[in-house]
């Protein structure tokens, strides 16, 4: 608080019935200050504090967003009243496993808690868990890192270098440096189901059977209402974001969502993969189904013996593997024959990922598995002789990682180091944007860049910068503040 100042505090909230909008939106004023807090009622949500010329400017500014809201239908309200709406959770079941030999499991990593999320790169293996843990482990199974969420982690996508984390607070986490930060807030009415990333551009499905496309900004560009709900699917690429619920699988027009296809698949979409030229729709009716990106047609149906929680392929769709609802690992030739099926020795699959001749899965009991796919080790499996496999155990020192919230979560700096870019943080209209000073760059384009830490003026030093297709540039490495 300035010395002498007096703090004003307006606090609203927007509340529909059903499963409409639920969230919340505060201001305070103090003296030049005006911060905004705002997300679904309940959580702490997403705060941005701008700094006004004179406190008669932040009164108008303060008093122009309040009144936005309202017309909106927004409305004072006693903060704590009014209950937070309850998320929905994946209700899945997990039945024993028919198969009659179990699959060459090489470790486990048990995460204490259900998990849905997983992304494999050349380096890492990444999990997350309804506890909002994320962990990262080598190829090998070694815990390296740990980052705090604030709430469960739904699902892990990423984008080229960049890992992204939705959470059931709504946000998305950039997971890509040591402090992870919200980068994407999603509105309070959409309940996430799953997500995807291309090129910065955010593509939601949720409970409704809704997409909704966001852009590197953080700001709202389209949504469209699929013909079913409860969407499970989504995968984007240059040509189309492929949207997949109870009603089958539709095509999106990237730049506007004007509708290229939909193809009703047998049974609800349960989950999604993707490769250069087809989409893969997991299906509560135990097959998995390989649709043409260019038409939606069904090229090839893979069977299995329950419903499908999870698929995947390796590069190019020339082998196919699914998890089902009792526990069951499948692998299929491109065409649909089924080459084998084993137990996963534990839960069933929710995500699954393949990489260098290893099936890595995360299970309805918390763990993440690494499975030996070689050719060898599952014709010794189904003969009964599998690795005695390997329980993980976290680092009794393990670095641990929670959100840069505040301007004061960012290392300040004063020079810049060799080789490094220089941002500043401008005020743009209503917006603060950040473009680049460092020569070298477009200096009109808009950097991607965390809401939280904008501060009007600020200049900030990150390791380099990567140009998107959109005609942005997306962070890398770290960010520190210049003094």
């Amino acid at each position: 608080m300035s010395a002498g100042s007096t703090v004003t505090k307006t606090y609203l909230e927007l509340s529909q019935e059903g499963a409409g909008a639920h969230k919340f939106y505060e201001v305070i004023v103090d003296d030049q200050t005006v911060t905004v807090r705002y997300g679904r009622i309940g959580a702490a949500g997403q705060t941005q504090t701008t700094t006004f010329a004179s406190a008669a400017k932040a009164q108008a500014a303060a008093a122009k967003k309040i009144a936005g809201k309202v017309s909106k239908g927004y409305a004072p309200a006693i903060q704590g009243q009014r209950a937070p709406r309850a998320v929905t959770r994946r209700q899945v079941t997990s039945a024993p496993s028919t198969a009659r030999a179990v699959a060459p499991v090489l470790w486990r990593f048990r995460t204490g808690s259900s998990a849905f999320g997983i992304h494999v790169d050349d380096e890492h293996c990444w999990v997350g868990n309804q506890a909002g843990d994320v962990y990262t482990l080598d190829h090998n199974g070694g815990v390296l890192a740990r980052f705090s969420l604030p709430d469960g982690v739904k699902c892990l996508v990423a984008d080229d270098f960049w890992i992204y984390a939705g959470c059931d607070d709504g946000s998305v986490y950039d997971l890509s440096s040591k402090l992870p930060f919200a980068a994407y807030d999603i509105a309070a009415d959409v309940d996430i189901f799953w997500l995807d990333i291309h090129e910065g551009i955010l593509n939601v499905s949720d409970h409704d059977g809704r997409l909704t496309v966001i852009d590197h900004e953080d700001e709202h560009q389209w949504a469209r209402r699929s013909p079913g709900e409860r969407a499970w699917m989504v995968r984007a690429d240059d040509r189309a974001v492929y949207h997949g619920h109870s009603g089958g699988v539709t095509a999106y027009a990237p730049d506007g969502g004007g509708e290229l296809w939909h193809t009703k698949t047998r049974g609800d979409v349960l989950f999604g993969w993707q490769e250069d030229s087809a989409v893969y729709a997991g299906t509560a009716h135990r097959v998995v189904q390989r649709l043409a990106k260019a038409s939606g047609a069904v090229e090839a149906t893979y069977a299995c013996d329950s419903a499908v929680y999870s698929c995947a392929t390796s590069p190019g769709g020339r082998f196919v593997f699914a998890g089902d609802a009792a526990s069951s690992v499948y692998c299929f030739d491109r065409d649909g024959t089924r080459l084998w099926k084993l137990g996963t020795g534990g839960g069933s699959a929710l995500s699954m990922q393949y990489r260098d001749e290893k099936l890595y899965l995360v299970t309805t009991d918390g763990a993440l598995v690494c499975v030996d796919a070689s050719e060898a080790a599952i014709t010794a499996a189904e003969q009964g002789t599998v690795p005695a496999a390997r329980d993980v155990k976290l680092a009794a020192a393990l670095p641990t990682y929670a959100p840069a919230t505040a301007a004061a979560a960012v290392t300040t700096v004063d020079r810049a180091p060799t080789g490094a870019v220089v941002l500043e943080c401008v005020q743009d209209g209503s917006r603060l944007r950040v473009h680049v000073v460092s020569e070298g760059y477009d200096g009109s384009w808009n950097v991607q860049f965390p809401h939280a830490i904008r501060q009007p003026g600020a200049r900030y030093v990150v390791d380099a910068l990567h140009a998107a297709a959109g005609g942005f540039y997306r962070v890398r490495g770290d960010i520190r503040r210049l003094q």
